[in-house]
C-alpha cells in the first residue's frame, strides 16, 4: 500500500487496470488518465476509500459499474472518452462535488446527473448537448457549471431558476439571445463569447461578462471603435497527468 494512500498509472498505454491495485483498501486518490482502457474489473468497487478517480483521456464507451459502487469519490474525471451515456447507478455517489464529462459523445445530459445533490461543479463541455434536463434545479449546491463547445441554440432557462451558481459557462454554442441573469443573487462571472448572440446578459452590478459587449450596452450599437472582446483565461482545464488536488479533506 502506497505511503500517500495515492497510486498514479497515468500515461502508461494500459489496456487493463492491474488487479492488484484493487487489494490497496485505504487507496484514496487513483489516477489512470491517458491510458487505453475500455473496462475495469468489478473488484475495483473493494476500494471503498477512494475519494478522487481520474479516467479521462481513455477509451471508454461506457462508465464499468464498479465506478458507481464507489461512494465516497469526491471528484469523478470522465472526460475526453467516447461516453454516450451515464449509468442509473452514477445516483449512488451521494458524495460526489466535482464531475467532468467534458469532450464525449453526449447529445443530453443525462437525468441522473440531477440526482447527484452535492455536486458543485459541472464539466460538460465540448460534447452534441442541445438542451439541458429540468430537473438540473434540484442540484442547489451546484456552483460552477461548463458548458462550452455544445449546440445550445437556447439559453438554457432552467439555470435561470439556479439561485447558487456563481459561474455559467456557455461559450462556443449557438445562443442568438440572452436573458437577463440579474436576478441571479450569487452570479460572479458570466462567459458568453462565440456566440451568433444580438445582445449581452443584462447582470447585477459586479458580475464579469466574458463576450462581445461585455463592458458597455448589453444592445449592440455601432460605433467608431471596433467592440473590445476579453480573450479568457480563466477557464479551467484537466489536471496534467500528475494531478494536483486541493486537500481531499476539503470534499
Amino acid at each position: 500500500m502506497p505511503v500517500d494512500k495515492m497510486v498514479d498509472l497515468s500515461g502508461r498505454q494500459l489496456r487493463r487496470l492491474p488487479l492488484h491495485i484493487c487489494s490497496f483498501r485505504e487507496l484514496v486518490k487513483l489516477y489512470l488518465s491517458n491510458n487505453n482502457l475500455t473496462q475495469l474489473p468489478p473488484e475495483l468497487e473493494q476500494l471503498q476509500n477512494l475519494q478522487i478517480l481520474a479516467l479521462d483521456f481513455n477509451n471508454f464507451r461506457a462508465l464499468p459499474l464498479a465506478v458507481c459502487a464507489l461512494k465516497q469519490l469526491c471528484i469523478l474525471y470522465l472526460g475526453n472518452n467516447k461516453l454516450c451515456s451515464l449509468p442509473l447507478e452514477l445516483r449512488l455517489l451521494q458524495n460526489l462535488r466535482t464531475l467532468w464529462i467534458e469532450s464525449n459523445y453526449l447529445q443530453h445530459l443525462p437525468e441522473v446527473v440531477c440526482e447527484l445533490s452535492l455536486l458543485k461543479t459541472l464539466h460538460a463541455g465540448s460534447n452534441a448537448l442541445r438542451t439541458l434536463p429540468t430537473g438540473l434545479w434540484r442540484l442547489r449546491e451546484l456552483r460552477s457549471i461548463w458548458l462550452s463547445g455544445n449546440l445550445l441554440a437556447e439559453f438554457p432557462s432552467v439555470l435561470l431558476h439556479m439561485p447558487s451558481l456563481e459561474v455559467i459557462d456557455v461559450d462556443r454554442n449557438a445562443i442568438r439571445f440572452f436573458p437577463s441573469l440579474a436576478h441571479l443573487p450569487g452570479l460572479k462571472l458570466v462567459i458568453y463569447d462565440h456566440n451568433p448572440c444580438r445582445n449581452a446578459p443584462k447582470v447585477a452590478k459586479g458580475v464579469r461578462r466574458v463576450g462581445r459587449w461585455s463592458e458597455e450596452s448589453p444592445e449592440p450599437r455601432k460605433r467608431s471603435g471596433a467592440v473590445i472582446e476579453i480573450s479568457l483565461n480563466e477557464r479551467p482545464s484537466p489536471p496534467p497527468a500528475n494531478k494536483a488536488e486541493p486537500e481531499v479533506e476539503a470534499c
